[in-house]
């Protein structure tokens, strides 16, 4: 059998949103029941994918998917070849080459990539030749097909099921929305439809990219600042946009790690995300239409327990730990009063972990998070205010240098007024928004000012961050009603630090 030539349509337009659900069975009859898909026919099919790769995954370094996908069942199955080139990995909107071919059996075929990007990857066949199988996905599909009025055609698809590597698994559950034809707008509004009532969450990694992570032992492992790369030639809302996504992603990536991860560092950088976000937002604000910037009132219930589960991840990980030998002393009663009140901060870490996720399944949340991210894909292409015409006229270079001397100057004021533990705390936040404005736009600040500017806040919020860390592990022991006479040893360890002036 002759490969068929592949398709003209060469780009794929989907936005992905995982489903935080307990009970992924009744998955496909609650979207059936939306208004948005109630009458349109389902189809179901099982699809059986196998990636190839390099044993030095040479493909997943150039960010390039390439499998075989089984269509049906072993005994009459259809078979597929696609190839997949990688677009922006930091946001749940997706836009990438896909180049998707008949074959007739299990094995890839050479002649089926040639009228796609496969000759500039591998020139001379070395590469095809050392491609092997590197992990599995298999699960069940269920798409809806949405005609709209303005001529927009959008594949619903829902995937239940699990990848494979190895001996190791991980489940799927999510939907997927692929732009036929229309604008990208279509996808949003239809997602937004379906998580009036069903959670959801954008995600921004594909299967492929868990397959590898599954692979590599990576699954759920903390996402951390990756700053974008920043040119002087990028307008204000380009280079706002590239900075907000890239924090935004952090956040939600986190988040979606934190499903099933007990990692105290995925805590840690979920918050650090939203933190980064909100100080881009501050940042950015001259040159931004934050009119349209959707609310986030749906998102307290969620950010505040993330904080009070950060809270006793540091109190029970960190601050408290170095304390216990000081505290103890050899002492057999207090040994056993630290350890019980051990025992209780774990306690309450487990159960505010358990309120982070039943919070993730909170519809609002999800519907919150989607609007988000929708207001980021289209902020490079709004305007701002008067105010904000102005300053798009300077160049970008000298506009991220005064937002960093204007930081300084603040935080400047601030140390020589600080003096109270609430005045402290204004200068640990000013110090950390200079930190995250000076990381995210480093490429175009002066190099010599601004590591020592960035040594300077760092070193702050370290210090300042250290006596609160120990302030508020005190008041969580005493909260759990621990031994008096440790709660007591604690309130001595905060007198005898000094504040960092």
């Amino acid at each position: 059998m002759k490969p068929a030539a592949p398709r003209n349509d060469s780009q794929e337009i989907e936005l992905k949103l995982a489903l935080p659900t307990s009970d992924p069975s009744s998955l496909a009859r609650q979207l059936a029941r939306t208004p948005v898909l109630a009458r349109r026919k389902a189809s179901q099919h099982h699809l059986h994918n196998v990636y190839f790769d390099t044993p030095e995954q040479l493909l997943q370094q150039q960010r390039v998917a390439l499998r075989i996908r089984r269509v049906g069942s072993e005994a009459q199955p259809q078979w597929l070849q696609t190839l997949k080139t990688g677009g922006r990995s930091d946001s749940a909107l997706a836009q990438r080459g896909e180049w998707e071919v008949p074959v007739p059996g299990a094995a890839l075929s050479r002649s089926a990539l040639k009228a796609t990007p496969w000759s500039g990857i591998d020139p001379d066949g070395s590469v095809f030749g050392a491609l092997a199988p590197c992990f599995v996905t298999s699960f069940a599909r269920t798409t809806w097909l949405v005609r709209r009025r303005d001529g927009s055609v959008v594949e619903v698809a829902l995937d239940v099921g699990q990848i494979a590597a190895g001996d190791k698994t991980t489940p799927i559950c999510e939907l997927e929305l692929e732009l036929l034809s229309g604008q990208p707008a279509a996808l949003f509004d239809i997602a937004r439809q379906i998580a009036r009532t069903l959670a959801v969450l954008p995600l921004t990694v594909s299967k492929s990219e868990r397959g590898y992570a599954l692979a590599q032992n990576g699954m759920d492992a903390a996402l951390r600042a990756q700053p974008p790369t920043l040119t002087p030639d990028l307008s204000l809302p380009e280079a706002a946009q590239r900075v907000l996504r890239e924090m935004f992603c952090q956040f939600t990536a986190n988040l979606n790690a934190l499903r099933s991860s007990e990692d105290a560092e995925v805590v840690h950088q979920a918050r650090v995300g939203w933190r980064r976000f909100k100080s881009a937002l501050r940042l950015f604000k001259p040159v931004l239409a934050l009119d349209a910037l959707p609310t986030w009132q749906a998102l307290q219930t969620l950010l505040s327990f993330l904080g009070e589960l950060r809270d006793l991840d540091v109190a029970r990980i960190d601050t408290l730990p170095p304390l216990a030998d000081g505290y103890m002393a050899g002492d057999a009663r207090r040994a056993d009063a630290w350890q019980a009140m051990t025992q209780a901060l774990l306690d309450a870490a487990d159960l505010r972990r358990k309120s982070v996720r039943y919070a993730l399944q909170e519809p609002a949340v999800g519907a919150t998070l989607l609007e988000i991210t929708q207001w980021l894909e289209g902020l490079s292409a709004s305007s701002g205010s008067d105010a904000a015409g102005v300053e798009l006229e300077i160049a970008l270079r000298r506009w991220a240098a005064r937002r960093i001397v204007r930081l300084h100057a603040q935080l400047k004021v601030a140390r020589k007024e600080a003096g109270s533990p609430e005045s402290q705390h204004r200068v640990r936040i000013l110090a950390k928004r200079l930190r995250y404005g000076i990381e995210a736009l480093r490429p175009l600040l002066p190099k010599r000012r601004t590591k020592r500017w960035y040594l300077q806040a760092t070193t702050l919020q370290t210090n300042i961050g250290a006596t609160r860390d120990v302030l508020q592990a005190g008041a969580l022991v005493a909260k759990l009603e621990a031994d008096r006479g440790l709660v007591e040893f604690l309130r001595g360890v905060v007198v005898g630090q000094t504040w960092p002036g």
